[in-house]
Formats: C-alpha cells, sequence, structure tokens
C-alpha cells in the first residue's frame, strides 16, 4: 500500500512540475539567461579562469596572462556572446534550472571549482588533441605512400 502512495506522489509531483514549465519564448529564453549570468558574472568567471589557467605557464608569463585575461579581454564581447548562444541551444526551462544551479549554494560552490578543474584537465586534453593530430599525420602519410602502388596495380 506504501508504494502505491509513493508511486501515485511521484505521478502527481511529475504532472505538477510540467504544469508550472515555463512558456519556450524567446523573451523567456532571454530573462532565464540574464538569470544565469547574473549568477556568474563572466567577470568572476574570467578572474578564476586566468588564475587557475596562469598556473599551467611559466612563472614569468603569469601576470601579463592575467592581465590580458582580466583587463584586456572585452567582456562585453563575452558576456553577448554567451547570452545569444544560451538563448539559441537552451530551453527557458533548462535555463531556470541552470540559473537555479547556479543561485544554489552547491551551485555557486561547484563553479568556483569549474577554473582548476579546467585548468587540470586542459594540459592533457591539449596532449591528446596533440598526440591525435600527430596520429593523424602518419595516417595520412602511410595513405599517400599507398596511393601511387594502388593505381599502378590498377593500370596494369
Amino acid at each position: 500500500m506504501d508504494f502505491a502512495r509513493l508511486l501515485i506522489a511521484l505521478a502527481a509531483l511529475c504532472f505538477a512540475a510540467n504544469s508550472y514549465a515555463i512558456d519556450d519564448t524567446p523573451q523567456n529564453r532571454a530573462a532565464q539567461a540574464e538569470r544565469a549570468i547574473a549568477a556568474t558574472p563572466p567577470e568572476e568567471m574570467m578572474q578564476e579562469m586566468a588564475a587557475s589557467i596562469s598556473m599551467n605557464l611559466p612563472p614569468s608569463d603569469r601576470p601579463e596572462f592575467r592581465r590580458m585575461m582580466t583587463e584586456i579581454v572585452d567582456l562585453e564581447v563575452i558576456t553577448n556572446a554567451m547570452r545569444e548562444s544560451m538563448i539559441r541551444h537552451f530551453s527557458a526551462d533548462e535555463l531556470a534550472a541552470i540559473a537555479d544551479l547556479y543561485e544554489s549554494p552547491v551551485g555557486k560552490s561547484a563553479m568556483t571549482k569549474m577554473g582548476p578543474y579546467m585548468a587540470d584537465v586542459m594540459p592533457t586534453i591539449e596532449a591528446e588533441i596533440l598526440r591525435a593530430f600527430g596520429e593523424l599525420q602518419k595516417i595520412k602519410a602511410e595513405e599517400n605512400r599507398q596511393l601511387p602502388d594502388a593505381e599502378e596495380k590498377a593500370s596494369l
């Protein structure tokens, strides 16, 4: 009996959640994107990213890199790109969920860790991309060496 009540309660919750969905209009997407941006201001994001990424640079290059990221990068350009991309790719409900997360204590805590996380992962991603590019070059060179042999055999 308890399982049946739980199942009915969950079903009711699902229907109720859907009835409170935000209309997916460009205006609602824009409003929710603004909430998400306000909850994680791009200037704070750039400061954290600059501090984290700079740790992968030689110590003598770090101050200049941080200065570039925090003083020279045009935050309005980045903010506008973020807003336009959010509106293009996410529904109003998805943007509301993102904003809710970013506004929550757990979400705020997680976002402060994204810069160090990316700084940890980026060297591996860059190294793997370079490795894969080298492998692609080897494959292409091998294919080019085999191509004349195949053409010669076809002409015989």
